[in-house]
């Protein structure tokens, strides 16, 4: 005879990633389109090149993506667009990466 069955049980570290997964926003999909392009203060892309209009979270992105697709300009810090700086902050909206779920 076989001993018996016992069912698999959840660990609490597993079952702890997965409410950390489920509750915290990533900023993927339609939802945080807005928080990649940068159309709002809490978005993730910061600055915008001027010769593509690509964006980019901080400075030294923006300086990697200059040497690879714009080599043969200098590259000039004043001539980047800041996003941020034409928006006033909203703090009833949620930020990209904030612990927190709607569906609670």
């Amino acid at each position: 005879m076989t001993g018996k069955a016992k069912p698999k049980k959840h660990t609490a570290k597993e079952i702890a990633a997965k409410v950390d997964a489920a509750t915290t926003n990533r900023g993927g999909g339609k939802a945080g389109m807005a928080d990649r392009t940068g159309q709002e203060k809490g978005g993730h892309a910061k600055l915008e090149c001027p010769f593509c209009k690509i964006t980019a979270p901080d400075l030294k992105s923006m300086q990697i993506h200059h040497e690879a697709r714009h080599p043969k300009q200098p590259f000039d810090e004043s001539k980047l667009i800041n996003l941020h700086a034409g928006y006033a902050a909203e703090t009833s909206k949620p930020r990209p990466g904030v612990r927190g779920s709607f569906k609670k």
